[in-house]
Parts: C-alpha cells; sequence; structure tokens
C-alpha cells in the first residue's frame, strides 16, 4: 500500500501567523525556498518526510499532528448539510468537500453554522411557534450545541486541564481504596471544604455546594466513584478557576448560558482526568488490552467513565488509540458523542438502526461486539453495553442507558476484545452514519429516503422498504 500523502496547508499557514512569520522566513528556518512554502500552505505538494522533521525540529511539534488528518469530522458534517435539498440536485464530489475541509476549515465551519441557523429558522417557522419566533437569537446555534461544537473541534482533549489534573493525581499518590478520603482530606487542607456524605435531604440531587460555608454535600447511595467524580468537579472550579476563565475566553462563546454550560463540561472533564490520570491510564491501557472493565476495576470508575477517557487520549507525543464514544438513551437519542475516528455521528439525525449500540438494552450486563463497514469502506470493531442508573428506593428514578466504544479494524488486535477475530474471513456488518445521508440503497432498515435522492414508488410490486431509489 502506497504511503498517505500529507496536505497541512491550513496547520502550515496558522503556525507561521501564530509566530508572525512571513513565507520568506518560514522558508528559512526550514531550509527551502519561498515559493516551495507558498505551494505547501497552498495544498499544492505534500509535506515530505524532511519538511516535517524540520517543522518538528524547529517548532517543537508532534509529528502526529501534522499526519493527522482532522478533516475527517468536517467532511461528514458537510456531507450532511449539502444532502439537503435546499442546495440543489448536484451534490459537490467528497474530493471537492475533501479540498474545502483541508484548505478552508474556517470557511467549512461558518457554512455549517450558517445552514445550522437556517434550518433551525424552518424548524420554527414550521412548528409556528410563537414564542420562539420573538426571540432575537432564535436563529443561532443554542448553547448546548455551541458548546458540542466546541468540544467536537478540540478533539475532546483539553491539554492545560488534563496536564494540572494529571499533576494534582500525582500530589494524591497512587490509587488506592482510600482514594476518596485522600481527595476529602486534601480539599479541606487546601480550600477549607467540608464534604458530608448523607443521603439527600429532598429529591434526588447527587451533591450540592453551599460556597459561601464551603460544605460539600454528596449523596452517600452513589457508588464511590460517583462520589469521587462530584467532589473533583467542586475542587476543578475552585482550583482551575483563573484556568477555566482563559478557555472560555478563548472559546468566544456567544451566550453566557453556552459558557456556562461550557464551564460545567469542563468541571467534569478535569474531574475525569483526575479520576483517570493521563500518563497512568494509557500505561494501564496498553498493559490490559484496552479491557474496559478492568480499566474499571483498577482506576475505581465506571465503564461509562473509563469509555470517554479513552476518546479524549488525544495528547501530542502521547496520542492512544482513536475511539469513538456515545451514549444513546431508550428513545435513541445520542445524549454524548465524540469521535477521534473518521466516524462521525448524525448531526441533524438520529443514529443507524443497524449499529449494535441499539441491541445493547437486550444484553444487560454483558459487552456485545460487532464488525461494522460504514459505506466508505471503513472497518470498525465496535463495543456496546448497558446500564441502569437507579437512586433512591422503590419508587426511586432509574435512568437506562447504551453505549458504545468502537475504533478502526487496523487497531483490534491490540485490544482484547478483537485478538480472537480473524479479520481476512471475518463478517462485517454494513452500517451509515444516518438514514438521511446514507448511500446504501438496498437498506431493510432504512426509515427515510437520502435527502439528495431521487425515488420512485412502485405501484404494482410491494418490498419491505415503499420506494426505490435512483
Amino acid at each position: 500500500m502506497a504511503a498517505r500523502k500529507v496536505f497541512a496547508g491550513a496547520k502550515l499557514r496558522a503556525l507561521r501567523g501564530q509566530h508572525r512569520l512571513t513565507q520568506a522566513e518560514l522558508a528559512g528556518r526550514l531550509d527551502i525556498s519561498p515559493s516551495y512554502v507558498n505551494q505547501l500552505e497552498s495544498n499544492q505538494r505534500p509535506l515530505t518526510a524532511a519538511v516535517m522533521l524540520a517543522l518538528a525540529d524547529g517548532f517543537n511539534l508532534d509529528l502526529s499532528e501534522l499526519m493527522t488528518d482532522a478533516s475527517d469530522r468536517l467532511v461528514a458534517d458537510l456531507r450532511e448539510a449539502l444532502a439537503d435539498p435546499v442546495f440543489g440536485e448536484t451534490a459537490p464530489s467528497l474530493q471537492e468537500l475533501k479540498t474545502v475541509a483541508t484548505n478552508a476549515p474556517d470557511m467549512a465551519r461558518a457554512m455549517l453554522g450558517l445552514y445550522e441557523s437556517y434550518r433551525k429558522g424552518n424548524e420554527r417557522l414550521a412548528s409556528v411557534d410563537a414564542a420562539l419566533s420573538q426571540n432575537p437569537h432564535s436563529g443561532l446555534p443554542t448553547a448546548y450545541e455551541e458548546v458540542r461544537d466546541f468540544f467536537h473541534y478540540a478533539d475532546n482533549y483539553i491539554d492545560p486541564l488534563d496536564r494540572a489534573a494529571e499533576a494534582l493525581a500525582g500530589e494524591l499518590g497512587e490509587f488506592g481504596p482510600d482514594r476518596l478520603r485522600r481527595l476529602i482530606l486534601y480539599s479541606a487542607e487546601m480550600h477549607n471544604v467540608r464534604v458530608v456524605l448523607t443521603p439527600p435531604a429532598s429529591g434526588e440531587a447527587m451533591s450540592r455546594f453551599d460556597r459561601a460555608n464551603r460544605d460539600l454535600w454528596i449523596n452517600s447511595r452513589l457508588e464511590p466513584a460517583s462520589q469521587f467524580f462530584q467532589l473533583a468537579v467542586v475542587l476543578a472550579g475552585l482550583e482551575q478557576a483563573t484556568l477555566l476563565d482563559t478557555l472560555l475566553d478563548g472559546a468566544a462563546f456567544k451566550t453566557q448560558e453556552a459558557r456556562a454550560i461550557a464551564r460545567m463540561g469542563l468541571t467534569n472533564y478535569f474531574a475525569g482526568a483526575l479520576q483517570m490520570p493521563y500518563g497512568a491510564f494509557l500505561r494501564a491501557s496498553e498493559a490490559c488490552h484496552f479491557d474496559i472493565e478492568e480499566l474499571g476495576h483498577l482506576f475505581g470508575a465506571s465503564l461509562e467513565q473509563v469509555a470517554h477517557r479513552l476518546s479524549t487520549m488525544q495528547r501530542p507525543r502521547e496520542r492512544g488509540i482513536p475511539f469513538f464514544f456515545a451514549r444513546v438513551d431508550a428513545a435513541g437519542t445520542i445524549t454524548k458523542r465524540h469521535s477521534a475516528t473518521a466516524l462521525q455521528f448524525a448531526r441533524f439525525g438520529g443514529a443507524c438502526p443497524l449499529w449494535n449500540v441499539h441491541r445493547a438494552f437486550e444484553a444487560q450486563g454483558r459487552i456485545i461486539r460487532q464488525l461494522a463497514e460504514t459505506p466508505d469502506g471503513t472497518r470498525y470493531l465496535c463495543l456496546a453495553w448497558s446500564h441502569e442508573k437507579r437512586m433512591g428506593g422503590y419508587n426511586g428514578t432509574t435512568r437506562r442507558y447504551a453505549y458504545a466504544l468502537g475504533c478502526e479494524v487496523i487497531h483490534a488486535n491490540r485490544l482484547v476484545y478483537g485478538q480472537d477475530v480473524d479479520l481476512a474471513r471475518a463478517a462485517f456488518d454494513p452500517i451509515g452514519i444516518s438514514c438521511r445521508i446514507c448511500e446504501r440503497r438496498a437498506c431493510p432498515q432504512r426509515s427515510v429516503p437520502p435527502l439528495a435522492a431521487n425515488i420512485t414508488v412502485p405501484q404494482d410490486r410491494r418490498s419491505i422498504v415503499p420506494y426505490e431509489i435512483g
């Protein structure tokens, strides 16, 4: 197989702007001609090994950053948006979309933002929602969507926050059964926080923090992993306040609601990184072949926490396996999503019904495995399981979720779940992103036709799907 050519024009332009260099100055530092720099930045020529090494040495860059194609998620989002009939019958080719995502990523994101505003405006008009129509911000993304995109395009990895959590984990010492007690003592000594483990007085709150008196009540019915997480979230807000403000200021959210949601997401991120510090977690993952149950025992974490953490392991020079991770409720709604792989979740619809995550509710207590292939020919090892979250007694609330974790099959032999699979002979299930953009014409589970396709409805022949895709 021929080596993949690396085009990194946008990254080079950003690097040059960051260091305030002209093309001629950058050429001098790389010992190449200014015209060559111009060709590299316009993606007319790929990076050579010599140029990549010069960039790594001269600017302390991670080679994997240069070689990673971060345009996959943009291409997937653009394909989904441009499948809308509003763009006409002639859809841009995949190569055209890759060119836009690679050469002009900011323009691609701006276009996606414009399309999302258009789509939301149409939805509001269709529902004739008078209250929303009076909202001057009704065309903007919701606060949750804005925060989702912030983490989405950061690869779900926040380097300064991750390293700060890892440093604190080092102060607390190695993981052990008394880790929660050590964190409680640390919080009292460094921040005068008094932690009380007690059943909730009313409702089913997981924790409540009295900021004025520095009293933190944590639901004693939570599992120890969740109690640790709740304390770590509060600690993040106290100990990393300046860093959080810096990250939030840099994100430039459009509303205070989005900023508040992002702050919550960042404190949750810190808590997960403190519970499973990067270096130790990566070493343990490799040692146990990414056995998520074993990792849960080692770090006192739930399977959801372990899987979410695996999807964040994208530190430069120390990258783990690129995983995708999702949480799905019983209605099929994706309530958590992240992908460091080429597989990108639908932004404007539900997930493919052929994906094994939907079957996980039927296999309570078991991790089920699926070998799957997307329409672009990429193959994945997919894991899925379900879990019930209960609080209270007989009348307490029960939340049911299914979870998905997966990676491309080229990494399967590194996982305990793929070491017994003969990939050369294995059968792969066809899956898609969502029905509205899936190109498969003979799928028996199709719910709606692709937006960009013409359909015919035969009058004298009945099939599982009542139309034919042209």
